[in-house]
């Protein structure tokens, strides 16, 4: 499906906004996905890809190009991050792959960590500055998920014509965020996700939530910190709830945020995001007025694959899997996380982010 297939049920009857990353949408918000949207971005075959990037505690250019490219498994048991060796192993050989495109450049921070990158996924090239993949490669992956690093780790990218697929969150604060739209407005193919928006678990939810009745609360759970993980619970409920969130208050630290979030519903939702719960990360609490529903994620591999494919469907057909209104609105949610912490608390509108940004 592509995003026009996107149902929204009654919101007076309660039944939530049915939608996945793939549905359709009406013809005023197609003309709003890029002026690229009536054609491929890449024709190229195989795509050629870029993975740029790589921060503290973030292991996705061994994962993610593995994904593209196969991996030498005894190469990638030297990895420093031992759960994606462990997912990478668990899956059949013959499906592990997304097909039509190859990483097949690496850059990273550290020039030490692309080698050993290189070395586990099979990546043929290693570049000196992440500018010399420029006029080498069709597109770029921007692997690191420090939000406020994003626009200048873009820039010479989008500026050159290249897409982008940038890691979550997109953003941190409302000067890259005006960035982006900016970006956005002319054209520039830029699409950003959270591997979350994919989950398989949740699959059934952001379908429909018509057998819990009106939905009236949910909680979800992330370790790690508000500014780069927030955006993994927050990615995870916005399908299922469609957009018109209204308000968010962090009542919590920079260790403990404890994020309260209204939505236009009626809904309200709890996020804890907490430095060490990682034996609690995607624990999604649904509450409705007829039935409830607890839901675990687990399947870290498929939510990545999948969300990687639907980058590659955009560089294949230049429709946007989602309208990038959703991006600034769930960017708008993390900022407004963190000036409300920062204000003791203080419930923060959404309207107060970006003002003359909400006709994206």
């Amino acid at each position: 499906m592509t995003e026009a297939d996107r149902t929204e049920t009654d919101r007076t009857s309660g039944e939530t906004i049915g939608r996945t990353s793939r549905e359709t949408i009406d013809k005023t918000t197609m003309d709003k996905i890029d002026k690229n949207a009536s054609r491929p971005l890449v024709r190229q075959a195989p795509i050629r890809l870029a993975m740029l990037g790589m921060v503290d505690g973030n292991g996705h250019p061994y994962s993610w190009s593995a994904i593209f490219n196969g991996y030498d498994p005894e190469e990638m048991k030297r990895c420093p991050f031992p759960g994606i060796p462990a997912y990478l192993d668990k899956e059949p050989k013959h499906s592990l792959r997304i097909e039509g495109a190859q990483v097949t450049h690496i850059w990273t921070d550290d020039p030490e960590d692309a080698v050993r990158v290189a070395k586990a996924s099979l990546i043929p090239n290693v570049a000196s500055r992440p500018e010399d993949v420029i006029g080498e490669v069709d597109a770029v992956i921007v692997a690191t998920d420090k939000g406020h690093e994003h626009a200048g780790r873009c820039r010479p990218f989008i500026e050159a014509g290249i897409p982008v697929f940038v890691d979550k969150p997109l953003v941190d604060n409302e000067q890259d965020l005006r960035t982006f739209a900016s970006w956005i407005g002319q054209g520039k193919p830029v699409l950003s996700s959270s591997s979350m928006r994919y989950s398989k678990e949740f699959a059934p939810y952001r379908e429909s939530t018509h057998n819990l009745g009106k939905v009236r609360f949910a909680t979800i759970t992330t370790p790690k910190s508000w500014e780069r993980y927030g955006i993994h619970a927050l990615e995870a409920i916005y399908p299922i709830f469609g957009p018109g969130f209204v308000s968010v208050r962090n009542t919590g630290t920079k260790e403990r945020n404890v994020v309260h979030i209204k939505h236009a519903s009626g809904a309200d939702i709890v996020v804890a995001a907490h430095a060490d719960m990682y034996g609690s990360f995607g624990l999604l609490q649904l509450c409705g007025t007829a039935e409830h529903a607890f839901v675990p994620f687990q399947d870290t591999f498929y939510s990545f694959k999948a969300q990687l494919q639907s980058f590659i469907d955009y560089l294949r057909t230049g429709i946007r899997p989602f309208p990038f209104s959703e991006t600034a609105e769930l960017m708008k949610m993390i900022i407004a996380g963190i000036r409300s912490r920062e204000q003791d608390g203080r419930e923060i509108a959404l309207s107060e982010i970006g003002p003359d940004l909400h006709d994206l």
